[in-house]
């Protein structure tokens, strides 16, 4: 069956644009119907030739907002044809929608129009997508409440799955939960906290940061509380913080070429490659506008996904961008107001625990994008890149995917990294102090023996009780075992 809207527009014009996820058709339904791999278009709503614009303000009015295909597709329709459709409706909400993209992505005013009538309407619809701040156009009467600016801008629709996690507010909670530990509980799990985080950070990535790696990340997640906007020169410092080989170390941006691969040899390796090195900077200006805002504007684990994500997607240096696109979730976090200073939730642990939704998201765009180049592998390390696509690609992207696993592993680490920690903490502190009231042990020895044994189902492994024979007697194993019994079947801490 015939495709329709942004479908048709990608079948029609030569357009590089993602395809939709849900492409709409004409079927025999009696209104639009959307299902969940397409729109169902009745035939006498669908547009009725080949007329581009005719596509997008159907697009417009029943499949959204995609950036990706107005950004190209608009391009491609002539002026004079805008016009006359504003002149034949000037108050139509769509055509109103059109005009006003059309000169923002030809970067040109339309002139000799009639005078703009109706009501201002908003771009993105705050019933189907996440917004942000409201920016209104009174020429064409639009307001840009987009999640970005018109130069970059992320989308996400309001899954039932976001919702939720939105509706959950984790950043109360997870201050709420702190609060009632007391100070010293707190220190002791923010401990726990700044270390795993570290050490999923470096193991997302497949190291395993020696004490000075470690020491310099910790170092460089408790600055992410310092009231200092996000940069070039900043960004290039947090790189050289997070970098160990001084080889590798920024002093900008990026000027060449990178890009990312897997176990295979050849081009078939390449499995993403960032935008061309001349684009870079403004694409990292419009980011980090968004970084530098957006936490007290919209949700801040919303913008804290967006940032994080969109800062990869870009890869602004040749190594550590991993872990500084890691920093800049908690950054962005930390910036909002919302948590104190010194708090942090460990989503790398929860990342590293998800690995594979972790890479689903990013594949969710890195997949698509791949595909945009053409990729010669000319021997060893030597690869001749062409992308003779559009910006656009870079400019616009859904961000779906990616807020809603960030919204899922923030979640997880308040409500199982952060409290099992601290449940285990309070359960060491019952158990040693029983024993230590009892028995006379060294203290290394003690700390040694009732940590092994909670990770162990309460029980003195026969390792450990080979390990301490001649420093601690047979009774105090013993005992530790008795007391992680009753601890460990007692109610929760």
């Amino acid at each position: 069956m015939p495709s329709v809207g942004y479908a048709h527009l990608l079948q029609q014009l030569p357009l590089s644009a993602f395809a939709p996820e849900r492409p709409a058709r004409v079927a025999s339904v009696m209104r639009v119907t959307a299902t969940v791999d397409a729109i169902l278009v009745p035939a006498h709503v669908a547009p009725t030739g080949d007329d581009p614009l005719e596509h997008v303000l159907f697009a417009l009015k029943h499949e959204g907002i995609q950036l990706q295909i107005l950004a190209q597709a608009l391009r491609h329709i002539p002026d004079a044809v805008i016009r006359d459709a504003v002149r034949r409706t000037p108050s139509g909400s769509y055509i109103r929608m059109a005009g006003f993209l059309w000169e923002a992505f030809n970067r040109r005013t339309l002139d000799d129009l009639p005078a703009i009538t109706g009501p201002t309407v908003k771009l993105f619809d705050p019933r189907r997508y996440l917004t942000g701040p409201v920016r209104r156009d009174p020429r064409w009467r639009v307001s840009f409440n987009g999640l970005g600016s018109l130069q970059y801008c992320a989308t996400v629709a309001r899954t039932p799955s976001i919702e939720d996690l939105l509706s959950y507010d984790i950043l109360a909670r997870a201050q709420a939960f702190l609060a009632e530990l007391g100070p010293a509980a707190t220190d002791r799990a923010l401990s726990w906290a700044y270390l795993h985080e570290t050490e999923s950070s470096f193991a997302i990535e497949r190291e395993t940061p020696g004490a000075d790696k470690a020491e310099a990340f910790v170092s460089l997640l408790r600055q992410a509380h310092q009231r200092r906007p996000l940069d070039e020169s900043y960004l290039v410092e947090l790189q050289n913080a997070a970098i160990t080989n001084p080889f590798d170390k920024a002093a900008a941006f990026r000027h060449q070429q990178n890009w990312l691969r897997g176990p295979l040899r050849g081009a078939a390796g390449i499995t993403y490659l960032p935008p061309p090195p001349q684009w870079v900077p403004g694409l990292m200006a419009e980011l980090l506008a968004f970084a530098n805002g957006a936490a007290r504007e919209i949700d801040p684990l919303v913008a804290a996904a967006i940032a994080s994500f969109g800062f990869v997607f870009i890869h602004p240096f040749m190594d550590g961008n991993g872990r500084l696109s890691r920093f800049l979730f908690h950054y962005v976090l930390a910036q909002s107001g919302h948590l104190e200073p010194g708090l942090l939730l460990p989503v790398s642990v929860a990342m590293k625990r998800n690995e594979g939704a972790y890479l689903e998201a990013l594949q969710h765009y890195s997949r698509p994008m791949r595909q945009r180049w053409s990729v010669r592998w000319l021997g060893d390390e030597d690869y001749d890149f062409r992308f003779q696509d559009d910006d656009s690609l870079y400019r616009y992207w859904d961000a779906t995917p990616c807020v809603e696993f960030g919204l899922s592993m923030a979640r997880q680490a308040l409500e199982k990294d952060l409290r099992e920690e601290t449940e285990f903490l309070a359960r060491y502190d019952r158990i040693y102090k029983a024993i230590d009231d009892r028995f006379d042990v060294r203290g290394s020895d003690l700390t040694t023996l009732v940590i092994s044994a909670l990770q162990n189902q309460g029980m003195v492994s026969n390792n450990r009780r080979k390990q301490f024979h001649l420093s601690v007697p047979e009774t105090v194993f013993e005992a530790i075992e008795q007391v992680c019994a009753e601890v460990l079947a007692g109610p929760g801490d």
